[in-house]
């Protein structure tokens, strides 16, 4: 029996759907707050989440910056370990927070808002 794969694909390719993931976390780190379509919100939630929390649990240091430079370029690596991170330190997870808006007029998708609490 063949079973489903976690996920969403989002028409694209592996690779082209991971840049997606990184550069839309990318955007999320930067900006607190990004409008996408809620499938593409509901697929970088977790991998947002997992970015925080790795960078949690190596106490802010060299090590969590070394973590997220594995998926995130310098600048934001850094934003996310001097900025971000510390101010979930007491938190357990659930960093993000999405709400839903109205569809998009021209091709009616379903859009949301993707943002830290």
């Amino acid at each position: 029996m063949k079973h489903l794969k976690k996920g969403r694909k989002l028409h694209r390719e592996r690779g082209q759907r991971q840049a997606l993931l990184k550069s839309l976390a990318s955007s999320l780190i930067l900006k607190n707050k990004i409008k996408t379509t809620l499938a593409k919100a509901k697929e970088v939630r977790p991998f947002a989440e997992k970015l925080v929390s790795v960078s949690k649990k190596n106490n802010f240091g060299h090590n969590a910056f070394k973590e997220a430079e594995k998926f995130l370029p310098k600048s934001i690596a850094k934003k996310l370990v001097k900025d971000i991170a510390p101010k979930y330190k007491e938190r357990k997870g659930g960093y993000t927070r999405i709400t839903k808006l109205l569809p998009r007029k021209t091709d009616s998708a379903k859009m949301a808002f993707i943002e830290f609490i």
